[in-house]
């Protein structure tokens, strides 16, 4: 039978007691964030790419323009007949950093039924990188508190073309590795601790605070090696007990192809991958998105197939992902119509796997309902739920009616 690490320290009863005494804690203190009763039953957490402001150490360089990554997504062109580029925001092209921005796109996912978002947070030559969206922006509105909100450390490696073509063209030799040493990982942990954690709309599970980490691989490979970055993680706990919390819940991207793996390119030192799990303490596991693939039925379908696959296989959750689409072509020249997922993707097929995702949760009542949706406003990889002059707002009504209405698309 799977365990969930999060149940370990309760009894049925006792974890009943808890939720009981938690409801009457938040209704007589009017913390209910905002969210009626049916959309807190799921949490819906959609990634925030924070790359569309102006960033203080590497802006200058990356986006002289002084808009963020808008400097490349305004120059996206299309590939073949009906190619949707560039992607055109209903509201314009909005900075990323503006709590009055915020405001209006707090208010608008949590009308629609996402109640929590997932931002991607960079650490690059011993420093933070693409922090001012959540700090400056999100942090600084007036109604953040409608909203819960989580970190993911984006500790890939990053080419010099990657961000901007147009200023670097073929030159792809590394600018940023994402490995870190543990004077760094250090570093991380107190920062994150620190800054995020101890907001009170810090999205907790069990009343651990989430950290997710986007590539285990180079999490490994920077610390020198699995007892190594036990150790680490070990450190970060305890740190965050100090902090007032019961303890940390670590969530991991998953790699690998149809097999479900952790750990890609690096040692595991002959461990499966519970053994991998148990030795480094991993709480949970969900996919940042679907990848690439020209049908969006059948991409959406094989990533359905490997969800299961790994829910089979991991003694953790496995908390389920939907992505919208996928086409991050203004970022490189090269790509056509076989790199962009255009085939059959329309927002009521959003819907659909929506629908099976929400359904997984409700097959799983051990385990919190959360959906992680790739994205709020990745308009630079295709995907985004935020308003569009092509989509308008389908995708967000996509969301509110399958998780707030009880619209079911397999019921007509």
């Amino acid at each position: 039978m799977k365990h969930y690490n999060f149940k370990k320290r309760y009894s049925h009863i006792q974890l009943l007691f808890l939720i009981f005494l938690i409801s009457i804690i938040n209704n007589s203190c009017g913390q209910n964030s905002g969210r009626d009763k049916l959309t807190d039953k799921y949490y819906v957490a959609a990634y925030v790419w924070p790359s569309c402001h102006h960033d203080e150490r590497f802006g200058d360089m990356l986006w002289p323009e002084g808009i963020g990554e808008w400097e490349v997504i305004k120059k996206g062109n299309p590939r073949f007949p009906g190619h949707y580029q560039p992607k055109v925001p209903l509201w314009g092209y909005e900075l990323d950093n503006d709590p009055g921005v915020w405001e209006r796109w707090i208010d608008v996912a949590t009308d629609h039924g996402v109640n929590v978002f997932i931002f991607d947070w960079y650490w690059f030559d011993e420093g933070p990188f693409l922090e001012s969206a959540l700090n400056d922006g999100f942090l600084k509105a007036s109604n953040n508190d409608k909203m819960e909100f989580y970190v993911m450390w984006a500790n890939h490696d990053v080419r010099r073309n990657y961000w901007n073509v147009h200023e670097y063209g073929d030159d792809t030799s590394i600018l940023w590795e994402g490995p870190v040493n543990l004077e760094n990982f250090e570093k991380v942990a107190d920062r994150v601790i620190n800054q995020y954690f101890i907001k009170s709309n810090y999205f907790k599970i069990d009343g651990e605070p989430v950290f997710h980490v986007f590539s285990p691989d180079n999490l490994v490979r920077g610390l020198g090696g699995l007892d190594q970055t036990r150790d680490a993680l070990e450190y970060f706990r305890e740190r965050t007990r100090e902090a007032g919390f019961p303890g940390l819940h670590i969530q991991f991207r998953p790699g690998g192809g149809m097999e479900p793996t952790l750990l890609g390119n690096v040692n595991s030192e002959g461990k499966n991958v519970n053994e991998i799990v148990d030795h480094l303490g991993i709480n949970s596991i969900t996919k940042y998105n679907w990848g690439h693939g020209e049908d969006y039925l059948r991409l959406g379908t094989e990533t359905m197939e490997k969800r299961d696959r790994m829910d089979s296989v991991f003694d953790i959750p496995v908390f389920p992902n939907v992505s919208i689409g996928w086409d991050d072509t203004p970022r490189f020249p090269h790509k056509g119509k076989e790199h962009v997922t255009y085939y059959n993707k329309t927002p009521e097929s959003f819907a659909a796997f929506l629908q099976k995702a929400k359904n997984y949760c409700d097959e799983r009542p051990d385990q919190p309902n959360l959906i992680t949706l790739f994205s709020w406003n990745e308009w630079v990889e295709g995907s985004y739920l935020l308003p569009c002059v092509k989509y308008g707002f389908q995708h967000l009504e996509a969301v509110r009616r399958v998780i707030s209405e009880n619209y079911d698309p397999y019921s007509n």
